[in-house]
């Protein structure tokens, strides 16, 4: 049985509002009124940090823009960077196996990354770099409007939750966020090197299988 739902502070601003970005076409852009298209062509010659200097191409995510989840990882590895493609690496390989835990394909969700370029030898995102990428990623959320994320290890846990909690003490519950269920788990790429964290990681997907079995799509209720 799924663990209780508990509230966290959410993504909202105080108004209540997802803060929006200037969009073309879009003056006051309200949930899934910009398309992912759209989205994509405002990013794709980004220079609002020092990773446009180093980085070979920008990583927007891919998958559905209707899914009922969204992953959100950190940022783009070496192979995501070269291929333009979220998840493509041995961490990629790693997610595609445990989604059916979830009862979820490749093709059912959307995955993106905290950072749509890579940090130098995949060091860790910096503040600046987080500042400057957030808009888009709140923009891809505010499109897709999904009824789950999963935060797929601490940076996109902690900005998603907007805690600075690690993904260690917040995973194994899910958290009620406005209109959005969050799920805190373990980077793939991280259970790769601490074995011990792949059943940790399972079992998170496996409740949000379970939630998403008990809260059918409202077409389908």
């Amino acid at each position: 049985m799924a663990r209780t739902v508990r509230e966290r502070p959410s993504l909202a601003d105080a108004e209540g509002n997802m803060s929006v970005m200037e969009i073309p076409g879009h003056p006051h852009p309200k949930p899934g009124e910009v398309s992912l298209e759209e989205l994509a062509a405002l990013i794709q010659d980004c220079r609002k940090c020092a990773l446009c200097d180093t980085r070979n191409t920008i990583v927007f995510g891919e998958g559905n823009p209707h899914a009922r989840v969204m992953f959100i990882g950190e940022a783009p590895g070496r192979n995501e960077d070269l291929g333009g493609k979220p998840f493509i690496g041995a961490a990629g390989h790693q997610l595609d196996a445990l989604l059916s835990c979830a009862g979820l394909t490749r093709e059912e969700i959307f995955i993106a990354n905290v950072l749509k370029c890579r940090p130098p030898s995949n060091r860790n995102p910096r503040y600046e770099e987080i500042q400057a990428c957030s808009p888009y990623l709140r923009e891809q959320v505010r499109s897709i409007w999904p009824d789950v994320i999963v935060c797929l290890g601490n940076f996109a846990s902690q900005w998603v939750l907007k805690t600075e909690q690690g993904v260690t003490t917040l995973r194994g519950q899910l958290y009620q966020q406005g209109h959005f269920v969050v799920c805190p788990t373990f980077h793939p790429a991280a259970t790769i090197y601490h074995r011990d964290w792949q059943p940790l990681l399972e079992e998170d997907l496996t409740r949000v299988g379970e939630w998403l079995k008990q809260n059918p799509p409202k077409e389908q209720a």
